[in-house]
């Protein structure tokens, strides 16, 4: 059984189309990028996924459960942490983490999730109001670890955190990988998203352009790297260009460049590099996550689509919803 499966989903508000036709799947146990630019449907789909909204057509899968179904099964199941969390004002982040385990009916101890997400024990007793945008990215983090969730879901995680912040959230995924959870994780910090991913898919205007490992990802577009050898002697160049899966030979001064479309191209073209001259230096070239993207959503290989994430729906706390909020996992208490 699948983690996520999302077959034809739209949402519409009145004239204009936030989420188009959308089909994926999401396996169990998989670290899942999510990527797209502002309005691209991101937060509209989780807030489908989570029952803060009704498809407009198609349907949505969690765990084994339809979204329109039984919302509180799959809450109980999910941690999330939504953009822009902001907690509830005059309550502590003990208060906010207590409130998700009582909802969650977990046992978790909260000293213990505050180590873990590092934020400090006698911040946590003071009201959140006055945190750091760190800091409450901290608090939500712990909220949405509550009960060892099966699916944790993290929409821009590492927003407002320092270097070390983000390091933290990125050993957090892989654990909570290990332990056999489903990670689903948007960011606009694109190497983020690559170092952690197992596949990544692409939204633009609602619509999925693209989803696949990053290796694969570079293979389609055939930007897969660049091997440039420094050499004492400059080879020829055909026998090179004739290397299965190299879309390219250039020659400059004492290096040789030679475009690499699939990964599996790279150690031919060195091996006959090698044995034509003197090579004193190498470097691999791999096209960035962010090469990829602007490729993707400036047309190449885009799927379509129309209308943008406009729900003005986002998964954030306000007063008097707390219960909401901890039965997600995510958004305070």
């Amino acid at each position: 059984m699948s983690a996520v499966e999302i077959d034809g989903l739209t949402k519409r508000f009145g004239d204009v189309t936030a989420v188009d036709d959308l089909s994926l799947t999401v396996e169990r146990g998989e670290v899942f990028g999510v990527l797209g630019p502002n309005g691209a449907g991101k937060s509209t789909t989780i807030n489908v996924l989570l029952g803060f909204l009704e498809p407009t057509a198609g349907s949505a899968r969690v765990l084994g459960t339809d979204v329109t179904e039984d919302v509180q099964r799959i809450k109980r199941r999910v941690g999330l942490l939504p953009e822009a969390f902001d907690g509830v004002p005059n309550v502590t982040a003990h208060e906010h983490v207590a409130a998700a385990i009582e909802t969650k009916d977990a046992d978790d101890d909260p000293a213990d999730l505050f180590d873990r997400v590092g934020l400090d024990p006698e911040d946590a007793r003071r009201p959140a109001d006055d945190y750091s945008k760190g800091m409450h990215q901290r608090m939500g983090l712990a909220i949405a670890l509550v009960g060892e969730p099966d699916l944790l879901i993290l929409d821009e995680p590492s927003s407002g955190l320092d270097p070390n912040g983000v390091q933290l959230v990125r050993e957090i995924v892989r654990e909570e990988a290990e332990r056999g959870a489903t990670v689903v994780f948007s960011s606009h910090i694109l190497d983020e998203v690559e170092r952690v991913s197992d596949r990544v898919a692409i939204l633009q205007d609602g619509a999925l352009t693209a989803v696949n490992s990053v290796e694969n990802l570079r293979a389609d577009l055939g930007m897969g790297a660049v091997v440039e050898a420094t050499v004492d002697e400059l080879p020829e160049t055909d026998p090179l260009a004739a290397v299965d899966g190299v879309t390219d030979v250039t020659v400059a001064d004492s290096t040789v460049h030679v475009a690499c479309a699939t990964p599996r191209a790279k150690m031919p073209a060195l091996r006959l590099i090698d044995r034509a001259t003197t090579v004193a230096d190498v470097t691999i070239e791999e096209a960035s996550l962010e090469d990829l993207f602007e490729a993707y959503t400036a047309g190449e290989g885009r799927a379509g689509g129309r209308g943008g994430d406009r729900s003005g729906g986002e998964a954030r706390q306000t007063p008097g919803s707390g219960e909401r909020a901890a039965t997600a996992g995510g958004e305070g208490a």
